[in-house]
């Protein structure tokens, strides 16, 4: 068995590459794939039921899937908006921000657990999470809620979560559950963190209404890595009761209040004639404005702080930029134009990377200073080594990084 689980966070049912590698984790040995509701607004558990069509059942058997609900955004948001998708009590609907909102009731559950199920087409879920409930407490911090106040609350609303999962349980739908919680990896002392030590306590009561023997809370996920070190009290906590422990952004970290890729990343070869190729097609009068943009762009290329930075800046700046300029050119220039600028964008993101890499060496050279290896390879084995651990998620959205990640466990 693994100790690492296919995380599914940027995976999508339209891009082939990503049903490909997950068929190939399913060979090479991986027996956990964790999901959620709103990964790519659905698309990774569709991503998911194409990747096990035409696999033998005992194959599937093998197989866990770990699916979240609580979030409402994309289409879940829209159909909100446009009353396709009720939920009785407004209250229990917290409007973080006009993009997010989130709810966790049991009513809000079992509508979005019957999504999961279609789209993933199976008829059971082997262990259902509440995806990050703590949206209540930063939304009850913002409106001056008092502390024992908001906690009362969030209680509350666990254990309706929890009768909800139990009653799910006793119908067949989902094997367990449990909490995903980025609070949980925060100092206790912080305004933001979600206590864990009564959940089993709220989750036995939640039993006992559904009148099930026992419950069945069985799984927490949470950051850890080897920056964000706080989160194995929490885990340590969960093995003495029996809990499994699901460790998330093992290479995202978080520190000295920054964001933090770890990994090495080398620089594109061809970026420099991608780019040249590019800026003498767009030499004119008619795409100076694509000229200057890419003269910018190359002198910004070591100026993000991480390559999260850069990814919003293409989704907020670049492509809408981009596209304003297109917008003066013919259909069939437009077309002859995308596919250099697809494969410079796909290049300057290696140079952005690989800047930012040498940053982050640099930067955390004490975390790393006993590091003979790549970043990336030091960070997994650090929490490979950590008994509190049962399983490691990790994005493998390529088949190449499925041998590269696996290749840690021989």
């Amino acid at each position: 068995m693994s100790n690492f689980a296919f995380g599914t966070y940027r995976i999508s049912d339209l891009n082939p590459q990503h049903i490909e590698a997950l068929r190939e984790a399913i060979a090479s040995g991986i027996t956990m794939i964790d999901t959620s509701s709103n990964y790519m607004d659905g698309g990774a558990e569709r991503a998911i039921a194409a990747a096990f069509r035409g696999l033998d059942s005992y194959k599937k058997d093998e197989i866990e899937i770990v699916s979240k609900y609580g979030y409402l955004q994309g289409t879940n948001l829209l159909n909100y908006k446009n009353k396709l998708l009720k939920i009785k009590n407004e209250q229990d609907v917290v409007k973080y921000s006009p993009e997010c909102y989130h709810a966790i009731s049991k009513e809000f559950m079992h509508e979005q657990l019957s999504d999961s199920l279609k789209r993933l087409e199976t008829q059971k879920i082997d262990c259902y999470l509440i995806h990050n409930p703590e949206y209540y407490i930063l939304d009850a911090i913002n409106k001056g809620v008092s502390k024992d106040e908001r906690l009362d609350e969030m209680y509350r609303r666990l254990e309706d979560a929890f009768v909800g999962l139990e009653e799910e349980v006793k119908k067949g739908r989902i094997g367990s559950y449990g909490v995903s919680s980025n609070s949980f990896s925060l100092p206790e002392s912080s305004e933001e963190f979600l206590p864990y030590e009564d959940l089993l306590t709220l989750a036995q009561n939640a039993a006992n209404i559904v009148k099930n023997a026992k419950h069945s809370f069985t799984t927490i996920e949470l950051p850890i890595n080897i920056l964000e070190r706080e989160g194995f009290k929490c885990a340590s906590w969960a093995k003495k009761n029996a809990l499994r422990v699901l460790a998330n952004r093992p290479l995202n970290a978080k520190y000295d209040s920054k964001m933090f890729r770890l990994c090495d990343y080398d620089e594109s070869r061809e970026y420099y004639y991608y780019l040249n190729e590019l800026m003498e097609t767009c030499n004119n009068e008619t795409l100076r404005p694509m000229y200057n943009l890419l003269e910018q762009l190359d002198i910004r290329k070591h100026k993000f702080a991480w390559i999260g930075d850069y990814d919003l800046f293409l989704l907020s700046q670049i492509l809408p930029h981009m596209k304003k300029i297109l917008e003066n050119l013919g259909e069939e220039d437009v077309q002859a134009l995308l596919s250099y600028i697809d494969i410079y964008l796909q290049e300057y993101r290696k140079m952005v990377a690989s800047e930012c890499s040498k940053k982050t060496r640099e930067e955390l050279k004490e975390f790393f200073k006993e590091c003979n290896s790549t970043m990336q390879e030091c960070a997994i084995r650090f929490l490979m080594q950590r008994e509190s651990i049962d399983y490691i998620l990790v994005g493998m959205r390529k088949s190449a990084y499925i041998g590269q990640i696996l290749s840690l466990e021989e």
